[in-house]
């Protein structure tokens, strides 16, 4: 036996620079929207301010985590307002386009079942583990923001196809990665069973 003594757990502060991009992109959200409403999707000045806003809040997005993965800044707090915010942002974005036009609902709905679905499986196996994000989350991410601020932004014709083909692909990996998560979770329920 040693006398050394234990080191104590390290306490993270809930007041450092992770938390607080995840608190800006909270509050850009309703920025975001009151220019897209204020745009009604059609004044092109207005569109690019919300695509800006809707841009920086995404960025926010990709920093808060890997802020929080390289200087150990991962809290609860985080843990929770994190996929909180992303889905708050993403699905005010989705509604407002099927609102203005610009995207069907039965796509807005599908994304919206799905990203709200995982949140939930992810709280359903909680006590038994986590089940964390995937590559293919990160591309569904990823291909979901490329795909909104296309939509946004003022493009002429005919290349709002791009947006249309980008959203495509988001769907499509949206769906997929939607049923892994399924899978994981009645995996990581079934393996817990005694």
């Amino acid at each position: 036996m040693t006398d050394e003594p234990v080191p104590a757990p390290r306490v993270v502060s809930l007041y450092n620079a992770a938390n607080a991009l995840t608190v800006v992109r909270i509050v850009l959200v309703p920025v975001f929207l009151v220019l897209v409403v204020v745009s009604e999707m059609n004044d092109p000045d207005w569109r690019i301010a919300a695509c800006l806003a809707f841009c920086i809040a995404s960025a926010t997005d990709f920093a808060d985590g890997w802020i929080a993965r390289k200087w150990h800044l991962v809290t609860s707090f985080g843990k929770v307002a994190d996929p909180i915010a992303d889905k708050a942002l993403t699905g005010t974005a989705l509604v407002l386009l099927s609102l203005y036009g610009p995207l069907s609902w039965w796509v807005t709905v599908i994304i919206l079942i799905r990203e709200w679905g995982v949140t939930a499986l992810r709280f359903w196996v909680i006590k038994y583990g986590i089940i964390p994000a995937s590559r293919g989350g990160k591309l569904k991410t990823g291909l979901q923001t490329a795909a909104i601020a296309w939509y946004l932004w003022p493009v002429p014709e005919p290349f709002h196809l791009v947006g249309v083909v980008l959203m495509g692909a988001a769907l499509v990996v949206t769906v997929v990665t939607g049923a892994d998560y399924v899978l994981q979770a009645l995996r990581l329920r079934r393996g817990a069973r005694p």
